[in-house]
């Protein structure tokens, strides 16, 4: 109601509240006008109907008029719709009435005009009331007055009437009040519609809100109506089109407008910030139709852009710039690389900062060190990236070491710790000075300006970055040096971070490899070849190891470090040298898995207990360890954690062995680790491998398995081909772990690299057992050892008889290398029932016995008791250079120096 719209509802509807009063009340006062003109044309002209009717004077001459004449007064009445038809006398006895109780007596009134003649029509109060009255004399044939005929209609009939008219009266008035205030709403709510709800203040306030926002813009304004007519422009738009005072309500092709842009506004068409030169300026036009929400017709506004273009082009080149750094932030660093990430910052620049890009890096940064001269006193840098270059013989080539003159821009740079801009290089003279013929060719390929950025980050000098531009470009501006500074700081920080890396990176693959098995040892079981192949990512800590134990057994191990970098390093090499202590205790294979597993536990203890952060580096790995005895062909395995090997039968048949898995080392939890054992025929190939073999980011582990399998099956292969055929088949482009493939083709030994005795325990039995192992040394040409051999095996004998128990064995075994120029070894074998180990000490002067086993340990070049589920066997194994031994003098000696010259 406080809306424009609402005060003109309000206002039409008192209006027509006013109106439809003022016609009822009309109506009502002329309907009862009307009603009292009726009643007195009705009673006159009942009266002279009555008092003109036949037989009236004759019966107001009877002797009883009343009696003559009340009937038809009556009959009359009821027919003219009248109160009564009173007739007096000139007497004035009233001879009839509709009163019956009024015959006879005397009315008063003002009947004297009638008595007199003339008929008459007047309101009095009579006997009925107030009454409109009308009176018409009686004539005689003589035309003498003889009577009067009075006709009353009282004012209360005709109130009557007029109250029977009201509820019509009134109906219309209320129907027409209807239709008017519901016109007036249906007006009022366009109004409101077309106002917004606006009162008429807040309208006026808009309007001149209006002029004064529409000619205070500097945006010019028009609005084209229907016809190309300008209905509206402002001030601003009269200004830069230099409109007549007169513009507005004329057609725009009669405007002297510019044809562009006159054709623009009487088209159909919208436009969207579309440059036209209207006389000297510049003018960004935007046009938008009104229709089909408002009237025909178009709004332009118009804008100077004259004065903005440079300030445009200028905010162009800054998102030009910042959209550059943003590349820059993502295409430089995408590696650790250092000669990788160089070659990203030259290829960011060009061609959107410069057209050449040079990168010269000092060569200790590119070995991953840190430069130890000052940088005043770097002169030399290697070319470590170019871009944007069509030839490569115009600069100096790629990865040329360069010597720097002092006053060349680059060395400039380097010493001043900050940019050097050569705005012309034809005038600069350090730059000449370096190569005068290149410098020439360079001139006259167009190269033409240069930007020098030194390449620094955390205090430490990298190298310089060179910016050329050429031909057509722009010379470099000193706008261009920070930003140039900016684009060389975000590249320098990547550039340390691979340099940084780098030096890590080789000191954890210079660790790596220095834990690593260097070669193959000597033995006569297996023929071993490997694969170990380092990730792409980094170090890890895949091992793995082909350890040699005594009776000719071969231990084979395969292991993973959880992780990447000098931590799993370092802890492979403490899990690999742990393996090799326990191998050589000769443990079995679950035993040694079970002290592993006791080391990691110990190992993650000491970190817990270390980290001062409360964050450790809790140690994971997994184990495979494997036993095979070339003797009898068995392979014992145990695994902790570590997917189990596959055997490739002689006719290439593929078994991938479902070993029973223990957890891994260190969540054993003091757990038994079960064993497999299982006898693998001559020729077989025992393949190892850690799981980066098959485990991808493109397959899951049964896909690895199926693929290994695929790989493996086949003819039969050489240990060296088949690694080279698995490699192939199964190694990725990027591997995301290290890789660590053992293949170990199976051997046996003959019969007749074999002997056995049984021995009774007695003293007495030495000499036999003596006496068959010299014959079989015979037998194998070896007579030039028969002595060596004799004493080592009599004292190992005498030992067993004298503190073993029984059975007593003797094993005499041969081995033949497999390859290379060695003669092979003898091994002496003396197995008794007792699990008592033998030590080695130096026996007194005084003792009768205990150098047994020290001329053992002097005569064999290793020597050793492993226990098996019966007892235990001591072993010594005698190396065979070409057939030779010790001489017996050599023998004699070594007896004499068990005792002091003085002492004796």
């Amino acid at each position: 109601m406080h809306s424009l719209a609402g005060q003109v509802f309000l206002l039409q509807l008192a209006v027509v509240v006013l109106i439809v009063a003022a016609t009822l009340v009309a109506l009502v006062v002329q309907a009862r006008r009307d009603i009292m003109a009726d009643a007195r044309h009705r009673t006159l002209t009942t009266a002279q109907a009555f008092a003109n009717s036949p037989g009236i004077v004759s019966a107001l001459k009877s002797a009883h008029p009343t009696a003559a004449l009340q009937p038809h007064a009556q009959a009359a009445r009821k027919a003219a719709g009248v109160d009564a038809i009173i007739v007096y006398g000139l007497n004035g006895i009233t001879l009839t009435h509709s009163d019956p109780h009024q015959i006879g007596k005397r009315v008063i009134g003002p009947y004297a005009q009638a008595a007199t003649g003339k008929p008459f029509t007047s309101t009095f109060q009579g006997s009925l009331g107030l009454s409109v009255v009308s009176a018409v004399p009686v004539r005689a044939p003589d035309g003498s007055v003889i009577a009067i005929v009075s006709v009353p209609v009282t004012v209360e009939s005709v109130q009557h009437r007029v109250n029977r008219q009201l509820p019509v009266l009134f109906g219309g008035a209320a129907t027409a009040l209807v239709v008017a205030a519901g016109g007036s709403a249906l007006v009022s709510r366009r109004l409101r519609r077309q106002t917004h709800g606006l009162g008429a203040t807040e309208m006026t306030r808009m309007y001149e809100h209006h002029d004064a926002v529409l000619h205070a813009v500097r945006e010019g304004v028009l609005i084209v109506g229907d016809g190309r007519r300008l209905l509206l422009a402002n001030d601003e738009a009269r200004r830069l089109l230099d409109l007549p005072t007169d513009a507005e309500q004329r057609r725009v092709t009669d405007l002297g407008l510019a044809e562009d842009l006159t054709a623009l506004l009487v088209s159909d068409r919208p436009a969207t910030d579309e440059v036209y030169l209207a006389g000297d300026r510049l003018l960004a036009v935007n046009k938008r139709l009104t229709a089909p929400h408002g009237p025909v017709g178009s709004v332009v506004t118009l804008r100077d852009t004259t004065e903005l273009r440079i300030v445009a082009g200028r905010a162009e080149v800054a998102r030009e710039r910042l959209r550059l750094l943003y590349d820059a932030g993502l295409r430089i660093g995408t590696t650790l690389d250092v000669k990788r990430t160089a070659e990203e910052l030259a290829e960011v620049a060009v061609p959107r900062f410069a057209d050449i890009v040079t990168v010269e890096l000092l060569d200790p940064v590119l070995r991953g060190e840190e430069c130890s001269r000052a940088a005043d006193g770097i002169t030399e840098l290697r070319r470590s990236a170019v871009a944007g270059l069509d030839t490569d013989r115009l600069l100096n080539p790629l990865g040329k070491l360069i010597r720097f003159v002092p006053d060349h821009p680059v060395s400039m740079a380097l010493a001043d710790g900050r940019p050097f801009l050569v705005g012309a290089l034809n005038a600069s003279g350090g730059w000449l000075a370096q190569d005068p013929e290149r410098a020439r060719r360079i001139l006259e390929h167009g190269i033409h300006s240069l930007l020098v950025v030194p390449l620094r980050a955390r205090g430490v000098v990298l190298g310089a970055v060179e910016f050329w531009r050429a031909k057509d470009s722009q010379p470099f501006e000193d706008e261009d040096v920070s930003f140039g500074e900016e684009l060389a700081a975000r590249a320098a920080l990547c550039i340390d971070n691979a340099r940084r890396y780098t030096r890590e990176h080789t000191m954890a693959v210079t660790l790596q490899h220095s834990l690593l098995p260097r070669g193959l040892p000597e033995q006569s079981a297996l023929d071993v070849a490997y694969r170990y192949l380092p990730a792409q990512a980094g170090v890890g800590g895949d091992w793995f190891d082909v350890i040699p134990l005594s009776g000719t057994r071969v231990a084979l191990v395969v292991g993973d470090v959880v992780g990447h970098g000098l931590h799993a390093a370092a802890t492979m090499g403490r899990l690999r040298t742990a393996v090799h202590n326990f191998a050589g205790l000769d443990l079995p294979v679950e035993e040694l898995l079970v002290r592993l597993d006791e080391l990691v536990a110990q190992i993650d203890a000491e970190e817990i207990a270390a980290a001062e952060d409360g964050q450790s580096m809790i140690t994971g790995a997994t184990c495979q360890y494997a036993v095979y005895d070339p003797t009898s062909g068995r392979l014992a395995l145990a695994t902790a954690g570590h997917p189990g090997p596959a055997v490739v039968r002689p006719d290439g048949t593929v078994d991938l062995l479902q070993l029973p898995v223990s957890p891994p080392l260190g969540l054993g939890a003091g757990l038994p680790v079960e064993t497999a054992e299982l006898t693998v025929p001559e020729g077989s190939r025992l393949v190892l491998f850690t799981d980066g073999l098959i485990e991808d980011r493109t397959r899951d582990l049964d896909a690895g398995l199926e693929a290994l399998r695929h790989a493996l099956s086949g003819p039969a292969r050489t240990p060296e081909a088949t690694c080279t055929a698995v490699v192939q088949a199964m190694l990725s482009d990027r591997p995301r772990d290290d890789i660590a493939l053992l293949v170990a083709r199976t051997c046996r030994l003959g019969p007749d690299q074999v002997a056995e005795w049984d021995v009774p325990r007695d003293p007495a039995a030495v000499g036999p057992v003596r006496a068959a192992c010299a014959r079989r040394l015979t037998e194998w040409g070896l007579e030039e050892v028969t002595f060596t051999a004799e004493l080592v095996l009599s004292e190992l004998i005498t030992n067993a008889v004298r503190y073993g128990g029984e059975p007593i064995a003797v094993r005499l075994l041969r081995t033949v290398p497999l390859s290379g120029p060695g003669a092979g070894s003898l091994i002496f074998e003396v197995s008794d029932g007792s699990s008592t180990s033998p030590r080695l000490r130096r026996a007194k002067d005084t003792d009768e016995g205990g150098r047994g086993l020290f001329l053992v340990a002097r005569l064999a070049e290793r020597w050793g008791t492993r226990y098996t589920p019966t007892g235990k066997v001591i072993w010594a194994e005698q190396p065979l250079h070409g057939g030779a031994a010790p001489e017996a003098a050599g023998v004699g000696d070594i007896l004499l120096d068990q005792w002091d010259d003085t002492a004796l």
